[in-house]
Formats: structure tokens, sequence, C-alpha cells
């Protein structure tokens, strides 16, 4: 593979973007960086039409640009050295999301589920903790920003 094909593939391992994407396209992305992956976990965000209690009608995400990108591939690049796995994705949406849609993907390829699993819980939880994207739910009662990250 030339220099230039596999720098324009790292880039798209780490992407915040406006549109929607497709699962299979980004799983075949991680399939495609090598044959010894056995085993491909993925988590996939959607916006739901409930939180706290209330009804929620649509999401507008939020980001500080430049920074949420770096956070995203600061953990992937902790991923691929803390936990035994080949290939980390990570995606997420910003802009306004309709009820139903995708938000955001994580998809971990590793030889064995074991691993895969474990890196793809970690790389979610983290991306909640540390990466400077917020979510406003719009609700009958209002526009309210959502501060936890559960």
């Amino acid at each position: 593979m030339s220099a230039n094909l596999s720098t324009i593939d790292e880039t798209m391992l780490v992407r915040v973007q406006r549109e929607n994407f497709s699962i299979d396209q980004e799983i075949d992305r991680v399939r495609a960086r090598s044959k010894r992956i056995g085993g491909i976990a993925t988590f996939l965000g959607t916006a739901r039409d409930r939180s706290r209690g209330r009804d929620v009608s649509g999401i507008t995400f939020e980001h500080y640009e430049g920074m949420a990108q770096k956070r995203l591939r600061e953990i992937r690049e902790r991923a691929l050295k803390d936990f035994d796995v080949i290939e980390v994705l990570i995606l997420h949406r910003y802009g306004e999301i309709q009820i139903g849609e995708n938000i955001v993907l994580i998809v971990v390829g590793a030889e064995h589920r074991a691993e895969a699993f474990r890196a793809c819980k970690w790389c979610i939880d983290e991306l909640k903790q540390i990466t400077p994207i917020w979510k406003q739910e719009h609700t009958p009662e209002g526009d309210h920003w959502v501060e936890e990250h559960p």
C-alpha cells in the first residue's frame, strides 16, 4: 500500500462530520486494514425520543473544531496501544440529528472478540468523558443542554 493511500485511510479512521454514515462502509474500512482481524466489535449510538423522563423531538450536537478531532485521535491511539487490537475507527456527527438517526460509531478490529469488546467499551466511555462535543436536546418544554454522560 502506498504511503499516500495509508495517510488517507488514517484520516478516515477518526472523523467528526455533519453527514450520516454507512455502518457497512465503516466496518469495511476497518476490515480492509488487516487480514489478521478475526473479530469486530461495534458501538452505534442513535438519537432516541426520550431522555431523563422528557420527550425529545431532536438533538443538536456542537463541537470544538480541531480539539474534538484531536481528542478522538488520542482515544484511538491509546486504544491501539493499551488493548490487543489491530484497528480502531471513531466517528461522531455534529449538527441537527433527527430521532432514530446515527450519532456515533466505534468500530474495533482485533484477532479475538474479547479484546475488541473491551476496547470498544473503553473508547465510547472515554469519548463521553473527554471529547468536547456537546448535546442539546429539543423537548416540548424547550431546549436543554445535557451535561451528564451516561
